[in-house]
């Protein structure tokens, strides 16, 4: 009897505790946001109108912005990243920062020096030529690829991007040009469908931004209009050697036209740089 009594409560408290959560859930989440879109629930503020707070950047997304910063020369090579500021400057712990530069440096884009900090890193000429063998040995064996498997939408896709290239050339956009130009290689590499290959291609395109903004190379960012247009050509006709042949001279062209003595220092603003 004792036993069944307890049971009876227990199975009243169950309910009561289900009744409690569902209508806790019912006011959170009422039935009215499901079919109105403009039923929402009106966020706390003064009495001049709704106040929201702005959601914090997460990890990834400081990583991206950091990187961002980087590839667009806003952090030139040599910058030191302090935590504190950075955390100031994106409104997060020194935790998150510290996570999104261990990614950094994981990418070989930040260094990590100890007792002393991170910095973006400054390439020597050696790890320059190092990131351009690699990518003759991976570039030529990926165009080869495609070229093997173009369809007529892989190469609309191509011509499009290289369109954008040029329109960024001819506004004199050097941000988007950089930006484009490296697109464009992860762009074939995606398209191979060699996830090896991409992965690769991957870590070596931003070393290779981070090299160009170094060791300040126009010339190399700017690269013949022709070239990127010529390697889609040869994709599209199928021709897999002449493809990967143009794809050699094509690096041959921007590693050539690095200055590869050591730029001179200049102080940058870490708060100007992600205003």
């Amino acid at each position: 009897m004792a036993h069944e009594h307890a049971r009876g409560a227990a199975a009243h408290s169950c309910g009561a505790r289900q009744k409690i959560v569902y209508k806790i859930y019912a006011c959170l989440y009422p039935k009215s946001m499901a079919t109105n879109p403009e039923a929402r629930p009106r966020a706390r503020g003064t009495r001049g109108g709704p106040r929201t707070r702005a959601a914090k950047p997460s990890v990834a997304g400081i990583h991206e912005r950091v990187l961002n910063a980087i590839l667009e020369h806003r952090l030139r090579p040599g910058t030191q990243l302090v935590e504190e500021r950075l955390a100031a400057v994106f409104g997060v712990s020194r935790t998150k920062i510290r996570h999104a530069l261990a990614r950094l440096a994981h990418d070989g884009l930040v260094t990590v020096f100890p007792n002393r900090g991170a910095f973006v890193s400054s390439p020597t000429p050696e790890e320059v030529h190092d990131v351009f063998e690699a990518r003759r040995l991976v570039e030529p064996a990926l165009v080869r690829r495609l070229a093997g498997k173009v369809t007529p939408q892989l190469v609309r896709r191509l011509r499009d991007h290289v369109r954008q290239e040029n329109a960024a050339r001819k506004a004199g956009d050097r941000r988007a040009m950089l930006r484009l130009t490296g697109e464009f290689h992860l762009l074939l590499a995606e398209m191979a469908g060699n996830r090896v290959l991409a992965r690769t291609m991957r870590e070596v395109e931003p070393l290779t931004a981070l090299a160009i903004v170094h060791y300040e190379a126009p010339e190399a960012l700017a690269c013949p209009e022709h070239e990127h247009g010529s390697l889609v050509d040869a994709i599209e006709a199928g021709t897999a050697e002449r493809a990967a042949k143009l794809m050699l001279e094509h690096l041959d062209h921007v590693e050539s036209a690095l200055d590869l003595e050591p730029p001179v220092a200049a102080p940058v603003d870490l708060e100007a740089a992600f205003s």
